[in-house]
């Protein structure tokens, strides 16, 4: 009966654990089941730390912030690709941020007409090697200058860091790009050289159209761009842009008639670009708002 007994009394036993261990099972399975359902703040950070989970935009530390914020630019810049002219420009930017990557702007840049003061040493030379050539010479130098750019475009800024200047401070700066359309009006001028050079009464054989065509053509607006910040509202800017647009070609004989042909001559359409690099100041408003940090 002993053996009996004992079996019973282990069997029991063996399952009154076996009980306690199911009820211990349940209990842990449903706060953790609750747990997982309803993870707080840091497990979420500490997650995106092993890099289990990635957020859809990280914020890094950033230095400043521009969703939501309008950003004003006053700009002096210069046409470089101009080999005849020289041609300085002055306007300003305007975007809107939607968020730190993408953003709209406007831009409306003016160049004045600098007449003869602005003419190239290159053109002077070409027309003296007209002249000296055959001095009834007929060739003249078209010179084509911006005189007014405007453009719509859309901004994407993929790029961000931070700059450690000798160890004396960091620098924050985003770079970006521009694609958009807009608006090119070049002033056609045209330098022939003068009667008074002719006479020798100067030695400077540039002489100017009084009254310039104006040509307006639609363009395609491609560029590239960097802000430097100084604080969170202001920034040292630097952009290069180019405007593509079609034109007609360079005429370079006086008058319509070819004297090569006698026939009439014919201009035809071109691919044309004006190349503008500005550099200015960006005021970022309303204020930045306070930082957010995952932990």
């Amino acid at each position: 009966m002993k053996p009996a007994g004992r079996f019973i009394e282990t069997s029991t036993r063996a399952l009154c654990r076996l009980s306690m261990l199911a009820v211990l099972a349940l209990g842990l399975a449903s706060p953790t089941a609750a747990f997982a359902k309803d993870k707080n703040s840091a497990v979420v950070a500490l997650e995106e730390f092993k890099g289990k989970k990635q957020p859809i935009d990280l914020i890094r530390n950033r230095f400043f912030l521009k969703g939501n914020r309008f950003e004003i630019a006053p700009s002096l810049g210069y046409v470089p690709n101009n080999s005849f002219a020289d041609s300085y420009v002055g306007g300003a930017y305007l975007a809107y941020h939607f968020d730190e990557k993408l953003s709209v702007e406007a831009a409306v840049l003016y160049s004045p007409n600098t007449g003869t003061s602005g003419v190239k040493n290159l053109t002077r030379t070409l027309l003296d090697i007209a002249y000296q050539s055959d001095p009834g010479t007929t060739f003249q130098q078209p010179i084509d200058r911006l005189s007014i750019a405007a453009a719509f475009s859309a901004r994407w800024s993929p790029v961000y860091g931070k700059i450690n200047l000798l160890g004396e401070g960091v620098v924050n700066f985003d770079m970006y790009g521009t694609a958009g359309v807009g608006l090119a009006a070049v002033s056609k001028d045209i330098a022939v050289v003068s009667d008074a050079y002719r006479n020798g009464e100067t030695t400077d054989p540039v002489s100017l159209e009084p009254n310039p065509q104006q040509q307006f053509s639609p363009a395609l607006n491609l560029g590239v761009g960097v802000n430097f910040f100084i604080s969170p509202t202001i920034a040292l800017k630097l952009d290069a842009r180019t405007l593509v647009f079609i034109g007609p070609e360079a005429d370079y004989i006086v008058g319509d008639i070819d004297p090569t042909t006698g026939q009439k001559q014919v201009l035809n359409d071109e691919i044309q670009s004006v190349f503008i690099t500005t550099g200015g100041i960006s005021i970022f408003v309303p204020k930045m708002k306070p930082r957010l940090f995952n932990f």
